[in-house]
């Protein structure tokens, strides 16, 4: 199985939800990772996750459907990082 991976990004004042700001597999997952690495943001593992933000456009909106799971990432990311 090739490697996927997503970038999200929310911001309150803006948004009323989280946004794909980038998606790919192999090569470009890698570089997605690489990237989060480098800038100390925090990484969580979920392949179900992947799997759906995969079919949400870039730059789009998450759907209604995935807010739980979403927020369940933000909700680990605010742990790790105490923000």
């Amino acid at each position: 199985m090739r490697q996927k991976a997503a970038a999200l990004s929310y911001d309150r004042g803006k948004k009323a939800a989280p946004k794909v700001t980038a998606k790919g597999e192999g090569t470009v997952a890698q570089n997605i990772i690489k990237i989060a690495e480098l800038h100390d943001i925090p990484i969580k593992k979920d392949e179900d996750l992947i799997e759906l933000l995969s079919k949400v456009e870039l730059d789009q909106e998450i759907p209604a459907e995935m807010y739980k799971a979403v927020a369940e990432v933000f909700s680990f990311i605010y742990k790790m990082t105490n923000k």
